[in-house]
């Protein structure tokens, strides 16, 4: 149990309703910053990726965290977390896990920890920042669609999900729950020092503990133009599973290896057709 006695979160996702990551954090996501350490520890689980399963069945999932804590048992544990967000209520879920893991729970934000990664960040009972990392909080945030009616039910079935984020971040920051929430309402973004200062973070990590680069490794390049396009897709209301069947032909196969040769002008057309669509929002 977290000697910090944060919170404990509700987790209640919305049938057909998910978080997406926020185009501001995938702008300033860089995929190859790491732990400098080349081979983690046993006790290590690294977060490294967007939450929430993507696509190609890959992404951090509270599935995949619960399976990584049962194998360390009741050893402390380390977080390393190189996370533009995604899925706030997968992020949620995984947060519950680490703050009731019954020893230290150490996170070290090495990249940035935006939206449902900096939740998961207020787990630890020690929370180490890079002094050129970055926190970014924010209001639940999801691409939802219909008439007023909808839209107001869908807002206030937000509310309580934005009240358990300024919770949870109040009570690592020791802050006024107000003055949190308005940090939320215009999106922050909180460099690494400042993290410390204002109680979000304990201290800066060591130069020597983060290995960055700058993001033009061909696999970092193209993860991140990945994530772009799904969420530029999401913001034009293309159903996540076609999203996976666009994305999946122009990387070189649909999922369904019966299609795989449909990597075609015809998908490449109706991409820059939402793409047309995203540019009117």
């Amino acid at each position: 149990m977290s000697v910090r006695k944060m919170p404990s979160a509700s987790v209640g996702a919305r049938p057909g309703m998910r978080g997406e990551v926020r185009p501001s954090a995938l702008d300033r996501w860089n995929p190859d910053v790491r732990s400098a350490s080349e081979t983690e520890a046993e006790n290590t689980i690294s977060i490294l990726d967007v939450i929430g399963q993507d696509w190609f069945g890959e992404g951090v999932t509270s599935k995949r965290i619960a399976a990584a804590l049962r194998a360390i048992g009741t050893k402390p544990v380390t977080v390393v977390v190189n996370s533009p967000g995604g899925d706030y209520f997968e992020g949620l879920a995984i947060y519950n896990m680490l703050r009731e893991h019954p020893a230290q729970v150490t996170v070290k934000v090495v990249g940035i920890a935006a939206s449902a990664a900096s939740v998961i960040a207020m787990a630890g009972d020690e929370v180490q920042i890079a002094r050129a990392g970055f926190l970014m909080i924010h209001n639940t945030w999801v691409i939802a669609m219909g008439d007023r009616h909808q839209l107001r039910d869908v807002a206030a079935w937000l509310e309580p999900f934005d009240q358990a984020a300024v919770d949870i971040y109040a009570a690592r920051a020791g802050m006024k729950a107000d003055e949190v929430a308005a940090m939320l309402d215009r999106e922050t973004w909180i460099g690494g020092a400042d993290a410390v200062a204002k109680g979000f973070a304990d201290s800066l990590l060591t130069s020597d503990e983060v290995s960055t680069k700058a993001k033009n490794s061909a696999e970092g390049r193209e993860l991140h133009a990945l994530r772009e396009l799904e969420t530029y897709l999401a913001m034009a209301n293309c159903p996540r599973s076609k999203r996976g069947d666009l994305v999946a032909a122009l990387k070189g196969g649909l999922r369904d290896a019966t299609a795989t040769s449909q990597r075609d002008a015809a998908v490449i057309s109706e991409v820059e057709s939402l793409l047309s669509t995203i540019r009117s929002i």
